[in-house]
């Protein structure tokens, strides 16, 4: 009777286990901060939704920060890794590195370094691929947009090649800066992410 138990007992931890999503670290910049909107409305708060509603209990951790760059998000990993212990680090990051104009290396230099901390913490990675209006030109723009291909090739991580795809450059789905995405893009924002982040789970 007491081994019943037992097994009984052991069967329904695997079955609460199984839904266990652990922690998703999402580092990224204004699009994923929720430049402009209250951030219950931004696309990572629901993706905490989306989790529950799936059956997960995993917990979203949003540690965008409007304005940062490759090098801050590089700068800051290590303590929020440390901080969190993510089971999943999706990176969103160097639109800000674009618009400025900085040399697509570093960026991948940057973003390639956060993938390897990541990994040696014990977590998979998602990385949101970005892309830059054609006014930066066709030979920057596409070095830029190649980083993200590059990198999800060479660290063999899964890549979503357009975060922004169906958003950007759509005025209805734009706030008025014509930069960041309005309340009406965070959920296609979701689905544009949750493809590939729902495997990682």
């Amino acid at each position: 009777m007491r081994m019943w138990w037992l097994s009984a007992g052991l069967v329904m931890y695997c079955l609460a286990q199984s839904a266990a999503a652990g922690t998703l670290l999402v580092v990224g910049d204004s699009i994923s901060a929720g430049f402009g909107l209250d951030t219950r409305q931004g696309w990572v708060a629901l993706l905490q939704e989306r989790l529950r509603k799936e059956g997960y209990d995993g917990e979203v951790v949003n540690a965008s920060i409007s304005g940062d760059t490759s090098a801050g998000g590089q700068a800051r990993l290590p303590a929020l890794l440390a901080a969190h212990k993510p089971t999943l680090v999706v990176l969103e990051l160097g639109g800000n590195d674009g618009l400025r104009g900085q040399p697509p290396q570093q960026l991948q230099q940057n973003l390639a370094s956060m993938i390897d901390l990541s990994r040696e913490a014990g977590a998979q990675v998602l990385l949101l691929g970005m892309r830059l209006p054609p006014n930066y030109g066709v030979r920057y723009t596409t070095a830029f947009a190649n980083v993200f291909e590059r990198l999800a090739a060479e660290k063999q991580v899964p890549l979503v090649p357009f975060f922004l795809e169906g958003v950007g450059g759509v005025p209805a789905l734009m706030q008025a800066d014509g930069i960041h995405p309005a309340r009406g893009a965070q959920a296609r924002l979701l689905e544009n992410a949750w493809p590939a982040i729902k495997p990682l789970l």
